[in-house]
């Protein structure tokens, strides 16, 4: 098919058949694959900003799928779809829809029972869903635009910053990025409640 695509630290490499379920058969380069992601996803942003969501439609398989497919359906035929391989990060593939039921009754529990602050609730439904890693690629995108969905439309709160810069490539604000993630993959969630509000 002909695509580049070289992956920087924290990104999941795609699987051969993966990489041929690409909708758009002229993409050649990464770039080119981050151009049109990109535009997909602002696609689905402008989808959520326009609807008004209730937390108990929120928090389901099937708006966290829906969404995914938003996000990356124009570019990927899996876009929506749980991983079908184990990947270098995330859990085995068979246990990936238990594993986020357990999220999302956690997360409802948490709301309901005021266990955190809202915040703290949005990030650790973030950590815990880019942990499970669901979907082929795009988890990272995914998971924060889900905080951001949480913050905004159970909390009416500001949407987060996350570091007001770009999370796709190398850069300083990624590495701060990616070290909050390993801090809050032992339970210290301060460093990435500070980075997303930064």
């Amino acid at each position: 098919m002909g695509l580049d695509l070289e992956y920087i630290n924290g990104q999941t490499p795609l699987d051969e058949d993966e990489k041929d379920e690409l909708l758009i058969p002229t993409i050649a380069t990464r770039a080119e694959l981050d151009e049109f992601e990109q535009h997909n996803i602002e696609e689905a942003m402008q989808w959520v900003l326009t609807r008004s969501f209730k937390a108990k439609a929120i928090l389901t398989e099937q708006f966290i799928k829906k969404l995914h497919e938003r996000m990356y359906g124009n570019v990927w035929a899996w876009a929506g779809n749980y991983r079908k391989t184990d990947k270098n990060i995330g859990i085995d593939k068979w246990h990936i829809a238990t594993a986020l039921k357990v999220l999302l009754d956690d997360t409802i529990f948490w709301i309901e029972n005021d266990t955190y602050s809202p915040d703290e609730i949005a990030i650790r439904f973030k950590h815990r869903l880019v942990s499970i890693h669901c979907f082929p690629n795009g988890n990272g995108r995914h998971s924060r635009l889900m905080a951001d969905i949480i913050i905004d439309k159970i909390y009416k709160l500001p949407v987060f910053s996350w570091g007001a810069g770009n999370l796709v490539k190398q850069s300083d604000t990624r590495t701060k990025y990616l070290k909050a993630l390993r801090d809050a993959d032992k339970n210290n969630f301060e460093e990435l409640l500070a980075f997303a509000r930064s």
